[in-house]
């Protein structure tokens, strides 16, 4: 039996593979990542939607502190999932700074600050890359 040779038509057809599957595997791994930052964006559109009150500081709050949450969700996705370093704590600095922006919208309103629920997702800030 010959060999194998990747060499004109058979080259370019071999690349095309490989670049699929590539592109496959790469899909796949990125997968539960974007299902996780759909479920966060969709959960922030919805919550952002409100009823206007006729108080503008009470609706402004009402679409900001959604909006800000929906940054936390965003940010631990990437810290769940993404590999750079630098990306990773840029995510880390935005869970911090939209729950202290969250906490200080509600004060500012004479609500008390957010606390997790028991059951509630923790958000949790996670310290290294977590296979899913």
């Amino acid at each position: 039996m010959r060999p194998f040779r990747a060499s004109g038509p058979n080259a370019a057809i071999a690349a095309i593979i490989l670049l699929g599957a590539a592109a496959a595997l790469a899909a796949s791994d990125e997968t539960p990542f974007l299902a996780e930052n759909h479920a966060a964006m969709e959960r922030m559109m919805a919550a952002m939607n409100i009823k206007p009150t006729g108080d503008v500081d009470a609706d402004f709050a009402a679409m900001m502190i959604p909006h800000h949450q929906g940054a936390i969700d965003m940010a631990l996705a990437e810290l769940r999932y993404g590999r750079n370093e630098q990306l990773r704590r840029i995510a880390q600095e935005i869970v911090v700074t939209q729950q202290q922006e969250i906490a200080a919208m509600r004060l500012a309103l004479g609500q008390p600050p957010p606390q997790s629920a028991p059951g509630q997702p923790s958000h949790d800030v996670p310290h290294a890359h977590q296979e899913p």
